[in-house]
């Protein structure tokens, strides 16, 4: 035995299961536990979150600041006092203390006494990448919801994974890899982004090992089904895909599963930070909130007011799993979403939410309109012309004026007048005259980045830069 706490020696491995189901042990059980039962839980473990966040440096200012004190905060029902933060906080936190920063709270224990600590960090997609901390057990917890949501999904024993989460420093390929390896009985194929490994050699590796479900972003998805058929593959058939499991978010379920010859597609929802925090099940009837884990709330993006009806807000997650390092309570995502109403078809007696429906912080006002860029995938599909990919930009002209300009792929260039059709449907479902131009297929990818990027670029906002 090691002087020092080693990775399955650091937390009880076989309560955490107990915690946490998987299976049978969490559809059956948890899931159709009455409201109150669930709140009680909740309330145990936010207990145990609070307590711990008090100890550690980023939480006692964070909330000093705003006039908590420990005894402030008693249940649940107090959760609505504490701040929010989002990771301009955390980012905060990094400058003044780098280079990890002080929310993690490992100052509690000697060094050579700390649990073990898995580092990762955020994507940088929106700036510097931020430093993300999990304790094995945490980590675990992390892993396990998503096995657990492939499991509610359907994936079945012994099927092909074929994964196109990044690796490197980023959190999403590294834990759906733990995910899968100690929480279903699938086969891997850890196969990244096409920097990682050559798209074309994806597709290879597909037909050769039989796979049958693909994970990832669909965007990337999508882009190998092309792929495929350049190389006289027909996808669905010589690669015979059952199930996609990825982040849909406004993108078009229909065109996803076309693309790959009818595939059930199912999409979950977690960031970085957080782990997953819901998922659809077998009856792709909204996302299931994984409540013994992760506590949401809807916020309003402007008084962040809590929204018990189904306007949408910005999505506010506690951890409530994580009690030791860096526990997370009221982190804004900045991800819009909304509250799905309705009896679950299921049985379940979960929160559901409506999924992604864009970011409350790369929204874009035009003349008095607010756009979300993801926003226009859903609309593009409704024309047959549109192949998948498009990229906003947003000029100003001299005279103080700002434009939207959509770039599209469409799979004939400008026959017919494409570019026209689009800009009034557009203007039709929007409300705004936008400018759009017209791209052969595949001729957008250095702009969108789709091939090496988890999330690909939607926005280009050139303002500032003229």
């Amino acid at each position: 035995m090691s002087d020092y706490p080693l990775y399955f020696d650091s937390f009880d491995y076989a309560q955490m299961l107990a915690d946490y189901p998987l299976g049978r042990g969490f559809a059956e059980g948890f899931a159709v536990l009455s409201r109150d039962e669930i709140r009680a839980r909740q309330e145990a473990q936010f207990q145990r979150c609070v307590a711990r966040a008090w100890e550690v440096p980023f939480y006692q200012r964070l909330w000093g600041e705003a006039g908590a004190t420990p005894g402030d905060i008693r249940s649940l029902d107090d959760l609505p006092r504490l701040p929010i933060f989002s990771k301009n906080d955390l980012m905060a936190s990094v400058a003044a203390s780098p280079p990890f920063g002080d929310y993690h709270g490992w100052e509690k224990w000697p060094a050579q006494n700390r649990p073990v600590v898995v580092m990762q960090t955020t994507s940088g997609t929106t700036g510097q990448p931020q430093p993300l901390f999990f304790s094995a057990k945490s980590r675990e917890v992390q892993a396990l919801l998503v096995g657990r949501a492939y499991g509610l999904q359907g994936l079945r024993p012994a099927e092909v994974v074929h994964s196109v989460y990044g690796h490197g420093m980023i959190n999403g390929g590294h834990y759906v890899r733990e995910a899968v390896l100690h929480y279903t009985n699938a086969i891997f194929l850890s196969a990244g982004t096409g920097v990682e490994t050559r798209s074309r050699q994806q597709v290879e590796l597909m037909r050769t090992f039989g796979v049958n479900v693909i994970v990832g972003f669909v965007d990337y998805i999508k882009r190998l089904a092309d792929v495929a058929a350049e190389l006289g593959i027909e996808p669905g058939k010589d690669i015979p895909i059952r199930m996609i499991s990825g982040h849909i978010g406004r993108e078009s379920r229909q065109q996803i599963a076309a693309a790959w010859g009818g595939a059930e597609v199912y999409d979950w929802y977690g960031v970085g930070d957080t782990g997953l925090i819901a998922t659809e099940a077998a009856d792709q009837d909204g996302m299931y909130v994984m409540e013994d884990a992760q506590l949401a709330e809807i916020c309003d993006t402007e008084t962040n007011a809590v929204l018990e009806d189904s306007s949408p807000g910005n999505l506010i997650v506690t951890c409530l799993y994580k009690d030791d390092v860096y526990p997370i309570i009221r982190f804004n995502t900045k991800d819009l979403s909304a509250w799905r109403r309705g009896a679950s078809s299921l049985g379940f007696n979960l929160k559901r939410i409506e999924g992604f429906l864009g970011r409350s912080d790369n929204m874009v006002k035009i003349r008095g309109i607010n756009i979300y860029p993801q926003a226009l995938g859903p609309v593009l599909a409704e024309d047959p012309a549109f192949a998948g990919e498009f990229i906003c930009r947003v000029r100003r002209d001299a005279t103080g004026r700002d434009d939207l300009e959509v770039l599209v792929e469409v799979a004939d260039g400008d026959a017919g007048g494409v570019a026209e059709r689009i800009a009034t449907l557009l203007r039709q479902r929007l409300g705004l005259k936008m400018t759009v131009t017209a791209h052969a297929p595949g001729a957008l990818k250095a702009l969108t980045q789709v091939e090496t990027r988890q999330k690909p670029i939607r926005l280009l906002d050139e303002r500032n830069l003229q």
